[in-house]
């Protein structure tokens, strides 16, 4: 799957690191006011890929047939073109509001005969990672697909090499191979959170800043988005390999199944990636902890070397130590001076052997 820049929202990800399953902002194609609207049919065994208002006269002439398949797809659609194409498709007016909004969670719910799907692409940014809602629309006859300028599905693994044999499976096996592709992205991302928390761990170690701190707050904020997003995709996808009701037929359930297996593993990867965030941030308090101790150990040890000799010397200003000894202030001075240092220099010897400074 190709992604190529945020839309939906970026949360941020201090993590230096290769744009993976991403391209730049500027290799964005360039959006069309009124949106993009393609549709495929296939009828007969003819398969006819069609866009703009052919697309739509196309996708009337084929709902009105009753025998084709057809998979409408919406790249940035406006509002007048939803509307166009839920009133050929006959979509409920609230499953329509839904398609337009575009701000929904992950969900799976089913209204009348269709099945609405809301799952989410991720994907890195110049370091950033950032999610996409997809939204598809399920029918006994067609599949429906929503989704913003940054995802081109029609780059994705299963439908890279064409989309003549996806479609011949019918519209429930099309949406799997959408939806594999958008998880199987999942796992490059994952391995690069766990590649950060490694490093983190390493350095923690060696030194506890601020930059440290911030990098590791934002990889939980990355940990926590990515999981928000996989938990209810994980039970979609269990909904749509046990029920039949969801129109999906019995053969295409095991690949669904597949794709629940899947996010079963990613989600027990978040769950350790987690575990192992709170653990590197608890060393990294405990690190605080050390140092902090260690510095007032010092702290206290300069104090014991510093406040015998400010006791000595005032005494002696105080009441001159009856003329430093009787030895007439001169001679005395310098004895008392030099028992001092000496004092302070034993102390500090017993201090450093203890490693207190």
């Amino acid at each position: 799957m190709t992604n190529r820049s945020p839309s939906d929202g970026s949360p941020s990800l201090a993590v230096a690191m290769a744009t993976a399953a991403s391209a730049p902002p500027s290799a964005a194609p360039a959006s069309e006011p009124n949106g993009v609207v393609r549709v495929v049919s296939l009828q007969d065994g003819m398969c006819r890929d069609l866009e703009g208002d052919e697309a739509l006269a196309e996708l009337a002439r084929a709902i009105a047939s009753q025998q084709a398949t057809v998979w409408v797809d919406l790249c940035g659609a406006s509002t007048s073109l939803l509307a166009e194409v839920s009133k050929i498709l006959d979509l409920h007016p609230l499953l329509v509001e839904d398609l337009a909004e575009r701000d929904q969670r992950a969900k799976i719910e089913q209204v009348g005969d269709l099945v609405h799907m809301v799952v989410f692409s991720l994907g890195f940014d110049d370091g950033k990672i950032y999610d996409r809602e997809l939204d598809f629309v399920l029918g006994e006859r067609f599949l429906l697909s929503s989704h913003s300028h940054w995802w081109d599905p029609r780059s994705t693994r299963h439908l890279r090499s064409g989309i003549d044999e996806t479609m011949r499976r019918g519209p429930g096996h099309l949406l799997w191979a959408l939806c594999d592709d958008t998880i199987d992205a999942y796992f490059p991302m994952l391995d690069r959170l766990g590649d950060e928390i490694d490093e983190l761990e390493d350095e923690v170690v060696a030194r506890a800043d601020r930059a440290l701190l911030e990098r590791l707050f934002e990889l939980k904020r990355a940990l926590i988005l990515i999981r928000r997003i996989t938990a209810p995709e994980r039970e979609m996808f269990n909904l749509l390999s046990s029920r039949e009701e969801m129109g999906i037929s019995a053969d295409e359930r095991l690949y669904f199944r597949d794709g629940y297996d899947h996010l079963i593993r990613l989600t027990d990867e978040l769950d350790t990636y987690r575990e192992l965030a709170s653990a590197t941030l608890e060393t990294y308090l405990s690190t605080v902890n050390n140092n902090l101790s260690s510095i007032m150990k010092r702290l206290t040890g300069v104090t014991v070397v510093v406040a015998g000799i400010g006791a000595v010397g005032g005494i002696f200003g105080m009441s001159e130590a009856q003329a430093a000894f009787r030895l007439d202030e001169g001679p005395g001075f310098w004895i008392v001076t030099a028992g001092c240092v000496l004092l302070a220099g034993m102390a500090a010897a017993v201090l450093h052997k203890i490693d207190w400074i």
